[in-house]
């Protein structure tokens, strides 16, 4: 049981077809987020706060009550902080304080990325900054301005999404390059932990692992018996899925026994105690939730291990370094690890944009080259990731089975629509550096109506899709149009200067 207070989340699909009045607000701000903190349509989090103290008074003999936080939002860090603050008093003091933490959180600013943030809870004020796109990975701008004196401050958050990942990672931190590889490349995974705590957090450090890559398949921090797709991830007619699993249950010790890699999480230990190191463990020998804690996996890494890291945080636990510190060193490993290997598809991905040259404004924008596996291996001889690490191993084995998994089917098509998005975007600036009005001059009436219409469109699709288009370049088109129409007779001005297009 988990006596005491408790924080966990857990990640769940929305019923299809239900509109959210939000979702149009969140978009707008989605646009600026780094990709791996975009929401996901088809998801809410819970973020929990519970409680179980023993009551003799009561029938079942414990007191237990569980605050719930639902939103789109990964902001693990900062909705844990929420709830740390408020929940204790809530089981206090009830419905009344629930309605005052609500007027509260009602007039917080947008969650715009970029901009420092003063969010009022209960008395207190929380300072954050939400990341950007543009940021830097591995930095948190916050972070520089930490010890400025602000009488009004009573928090600032260095984070709102991330894990204390060196302690999630601690009992398993012999294996962290063979997980990050399991992970990378999408593989059906389970961590069995003691406790919903334990799971979510392991589960979410495991994803945020390959950052700033997104892990695009489903994840389940806290999964139980009782999730709606509890049938369909232990069903064993057919091949476990690209999900990552985190579950305390002892049932699914045997329901899942038939998954390829499975984590055991003992109780992650105190800061200081230097982990024992435990080999990899055949999957035959998980029997129970009780079995020994370790990863139990036939996989063969592709990658020689880097003995470097593992002594780096041996030393840190053996020095008492902070565990902040620890997570610190732990991130920047898997980000440049990260950054290594995705930086070579990176650079081949933007050789498949056609030239500036080959946008002309009065042809549809060109399309993007294929991506030929082939042409990319061949790339990797001379530019491959081999340039920014000294991992030794099978490096073309991994790229050969990343390329069939989700993570990079994701990846590839948000660089496909960023891509897509500029030959756009290069379109309707060519369009507005020709002279148009003299065009039309030169054409029928018929084929200047369609051109007006035609540009309207391009109007439309640059607000609708956020092209990377600048505001004066997007006036500048407006007027074209506009002087277009004035060059027109009267009853087509009056038709134009109506007509809204779809």
């Amino acid at each position: 049981g988990c006596l005491g207070d408790t924080q966990f989340c857990f990640r769940f699909r929305r019923s299809p077809g239900r509109k959210v009045s939000l979702c149009c607000f969140l978009d707008q701000l989605d646009r600026d987020l780094p990709i791996y903190l975009k929401k996901d349509p088809a998801y809410y989090y819970g973020y929990v706060y519970f409680r179980q103290v023993r009551d003799k008074s009561l029938k079942r003999g414990y007191f237990q009550k569980s605050l719930v936080l639902i939103s789109k939002l990964p902001y693990v860090h900062l909705f844990r902080t929420m709830l740390k603050q408020i929940a204790p008093e809530y089981f206090e003091k009830s419905e009344a304080f629930l309605e005052a933490v609500c007027s509260d959180v009602d007039r917080w600013p947008p969650p715009i990325p970029g901009k420092i943030l003063h969010l009022p809870i209960m008395g207190i004020i929380l300072k954050l900054r939400i990341p950007t796109y543009r940021d830097k990975p591995g930095t948190t701008p916050i972070a520089q301005n930490m010890h400025q004196a602000d009488a009004q401050i009573s928090m600032a958050l260095p984070t709102v999404h991330e894990v204390d990942l060196f302690r999630c990672f601690c009992p398993v931190f012999f294996h962290i390059q063979m997980l990050w590889e399991l992970v990378l490349l999408g593989e059906p995974l389970v961590v069995m932990a003691p406790s919903p705590s334990e799971s979510s957090e392991t589960v979410l450090a495991l994803v945020s692992c390959i950052s700033p890559l997104k892990y695009c398949s489903d994840f389940r921090p806290y999964f139980t018996i009782h999730d709606s797709e509890f049938k369909e991830y232990t069903t064993r007619t057919q091949a476990p899925p690209s999900v990552i699993l985190g579950v305390t249950n002892p049932f699914f010790a045997k329901t899942l026994q038939h998954w390829p890699h499975i984590i055991r999480i003992g109780d992650i230990k105190l800061p200081g105690e230097v982990p024992k190191q435990v080999k990899v463990k055949k999957l035959k020998n998980l029997k129970t939730l009780d079995s020994k804690p370790g990863v139990y996996t036939s996989y063969k890494p592709y990658l020689n291990k880097d003995e470097e890291i593992v002594k780096q945080l041996q030393k840190g636990v053996q020095q008492k370094r902070p565990t902040e510190a620890q997570s610190v060193i732990l991130r920047r490993y898997f980000l440049e690890l990260t950054e290594s290997f995705i930086i070579p598809l990176e650079r081949y991905v933007a050789s498949l944009m056609p030239l500036q040259k080959c946008i002309s404004p009065w042809k549809s924008p060109p399309q993007l080259r294929q991506f030929s596996q082939d042409d990319f291996m061949k790339t990797l001889e001379k530019a491959g990731p081999q340039l920014t690490s000294g991992l030794k191993g099978d490096w073309i084995g991994l790229y050969r089975h990343f390329l069939k998994s989700p993570n990079f089917d994701g990846w590839f098509r948000s660089r496909q629509k960023e891509m897509t998005q500029k030959l756009e975007a290069l379109h309707l600036e060519a369009l507005c550096n020709e002279n148009l009005v003299f065009w039309s001059q030169k054409h029928t009436e018929v084929e200047t109506v369609d051109l007006v219409l035609k540009l309207k469109n391009k109007l439309l699709q640059a607000d609708r899709e956020h092209l990377p288009v600048k505001t004066d370049t997007l006036k500048k088109l407006q007027a074209h149009i506009n002087d277009i129409i004035l060059a027109l007779p009267d009853d087509l001005q009056d038709i134009l200067l109506k007509t809204g297009t779809t």
